[in-house]
């Protein structure tokens, strides 16, 4: 680094490092007062040491059986990220070889369907399928997902297959490779930074999805966002506590699916330097 891009350069890093402080402060603080009684969480004036706790999370996993939403989450997450990377790998790729005006019109349709706001969508989906007696299903909160989720995953794994030359499938093709073993075999393995970068922002639509899960689905199948807002709109002050403990809970997943993925969201979004 040049000596006179040096202050610079310091400038823009204690930037970065308070912007990223005062980012984390509110996820910190919740963290903290998770662990503390509801008189010592929201005292007046701030208690910055007060007694440690589990019982917050201790009454919401075991005593409101959070657990089942945890496993109500799962269950229609991985669902429904399966099925979206599965059509949006199939879709993508077809649309990024696919030449014809059709293809382009296809992909503006699904762009306006996922413009529009889910609130309106609702509506419909509530008649219809209560209507058909399937409102409260996990199939039901799948499909939905899947169907307002899908478009997005589609233009993003397209724009991932874009940039992948052309000259790699030909080279499958006169290798002896049908048009899908080049699919699976040649093009896949290098997409992969790009399925995981899909991927993940195709977890996060679903996992933190809330309207739909509360709407569509009864509190035996809710899952976690939806049954966090129902504790903490609750005036009951243990409640309350329970909420926080759950907001937490509902955190950690996030972080540590980014941790653990960091290296190949990273490639995927700079993926688009892949060269031929």
């Amino acid at each position: 680094m040049k000596k006179h891009n040096l202050p610079l350069a310091i400038v823009l890093y204690t930037g970065l490092v308070l912007w990223a402080l005062i980012a984390a402060l509110p996820i910190l603080w919740t963290a903290i007062i998770s662990f503390r009684h509801y008189v010592d969480a929201f005292s007046t004036p701030v208690r910055w040491i007060a007694p440690f706790t589990f019982d917050n999370y201790r009454e919401l996993w075991i005593g409101k059986e959070f657990y089942r939403n945890f496993l109500n989450t799962a269950l229609v997450t991985a669902c429904t990220v399966t099925i979206s990377l599965v059509v949006g790998c199939l879709a993508g790729y077809g649309l990024s070889r696919y030449r014809g005006v059709s293809g382009f019109w296809l992909l503006i349709l699904a762009l306006l369907f996922r413009a529009v706001p889910q609130s309106s969508l609702l509506p419909a989906f509530y008649t219809v399928f209560d209507a058909l007696g399937i409102r409260n299903t996990y199939l039901t909160l799948i499909f939905v997902l899947v169907a307002t989720n899908q478009p997005f995953t589609i233009w993003m794994l397209r724009s991932f297959f874009v940039n992948i030359p052309n000259e790699l499938d030909e080279a499958a093709l006169v290798d002896g490779c049908t048009r899908f073993q080049a699919f699976y075999r040649v093009i896949m393995p290098v997409m992969w930074p790009g399925i995981v970068t899909t991927g993940l922002f195709s977890f996060l639509l679903a996992y933190n999805d809330f309207l739909f899960s509360s709407s569509l689905i009864n509190a035996d199948k809710m899952t976690m966002p939806a049954a966090i807002a129902n504790v903490i709109s609750t005036e009951s002050t243990s409640l309350l506590m329970q909420g926080v403990a759950g907001a937490v809970s509902i955190t950690l997943p996030l972080i540590a699916l980014v941790l653990v993925f960091q290296k190949q969201i990273v490639g995927g979004l700079t993926q688009g330097a892949v060269k031929g």
